[in-house]
């Protein structure tokens, strides 16, 4: 079946209409040859286009087929990209469920956010990836049960090993710049966790919020005359300015930790992070057990990787003139001798 690719582009007109791009035969038996001949349609919302995201988003279509439900067999994906705006993320949701799909993924926490509150008076269950608190985003209770119909996986943040990382390559750091996003509920969680800890490795944490991405140039350049380096969240309007954040950064000689694989791959030093597309292919695997009937997602709860992976940018340590000490290395999950692609 054809992929419809619902593309938004940062501002678009917010009056678009995603009611026309109807669902086949959601759940019906079509032509397809899953499992009892069963077709499914599938809404996918992502919020920002960036590295970690995308990432989920393949593992998730992995996950699936790994399952046995496979794009262009007895799979028709919808998707849309909401370009780090929540009104878009709400419409391109609203839209999926106006076109009665099977279910809903939501990548990213505002996407999240937006895709419980349109499907909430549904029967379509929604399936998260990469929201960093799903209690604080308010989609799961403090002992990690659903608060409705919807699911997923969070890419909590290792901070403890992050900090612990970050003392080990700079034993002289006193201060660690953060910037995020005032309305993403993901960054505000993970900023407060790391200021909780901070002070245990001997840190102080700097902080600076934007609103959007208009207020990113300013504002790294006045946090990158405070600190010793940077430290990233998954924050999506940050991680959209990324390479702009590294260039001044560059300027100035202060070193930037990244969140995951991606922004280390891209010009970060190093990161106790995730591998998203690991963390997409868990999500797949729990929306496939949804839609065979296996699972409600409203007794599903939400999952975590466990076990971070050291990343590090060995050309980025060249460049500040900083020597990866050999045993932290050695528990490196991958490494990288160049600076992008």
């Amino acid at each position: 079946m054809k992929k419809k690719i619902l593309a938004v582009l940062l501002g678009a007109a917010m009056t678009m209409s995603l009611a026309a791009c109807g669902s086949e035969g959601s759940g019906s038996s079509a032509s397809g040859s899953g499992e009892g001949g069963e077709s499914y349609t599938i809404g996918i919302s992502q919020f920002a286009e960036h590295g970690s995201l995308d990432n989920c988003r393949e593992g998730f279509i992995e996950g699936l087929a790994e399952e046995g439900i496979v794009e262009g067999e007895n799979l028709t994906i919808e998707e849309g990209n909401a370009a780090a705006d929540p009104g878009t993320a709400r419409q391109i949701s609203d839209g999926f469920v106006s076109d009665g799909v099977d279910l809903v993924c939501a990548i990213a926490t505002p996407s999240a956010e937006a895709a419980y509150v349109s499907a909430m008076n549904t029967d379509i269950p929604v399936v998260y990836t990469a929201v960093t608190d799903p209690v604080y985003a308010k989609l799961a209770n403090e002992d990690g049960t659903p608060v409705g119909n919807v699911t997923g996986t969070s890419d909590e943040l290792p901070i403890k090993e992050q900090l612990e990382m970050i003392r080990a390559i700079l034993p002289d750091a006193k201060t660690i710049g953060i910037m995020y996003t005032t309305s993403e509920v993901n960054s505000v969680s993970a900023l407060e966790t790391y200021k909780e800890l901070a002070g245990d490795y001997g840190f102080t944490i700097v902080e600076s919020g934007v609103t959007q991405t208009a207020d990113i140039s300013l504002a790294a350049d006045n946090l990158l005359s405070q600190v010793d380096c940077l430290t990233n969240l998954t924050d999506n309007t940050v991680v959209n300015s990324l390479a702009t954040i590294l260039d001044k950064a560059n300027e100035m000689n202060i070193p930037v930790f990244g969140s995951e694989i991606e922004q280390v791959r891209i010009g970060c030093l190093a990161a106790e992070g995730l591998d998203y597309i690991e963390l997409g292919k868990q999500t797949g695997k729990m929306a496939a057990q949804i839609l065979k009937g296996e699972a409600e997602a409203s007794e599903m709860n939400y999952e975590t990787i466990s076990e971070p992976g050291f990343y590090v940018n060995l050309a980025v340590a060249e460049q500040f003139g900083i020597t990866i000490d050999e045993e932290l290395l050695s528990t490196a999950v991958e490494s990288f001798d160049t600076i992008g692609e």
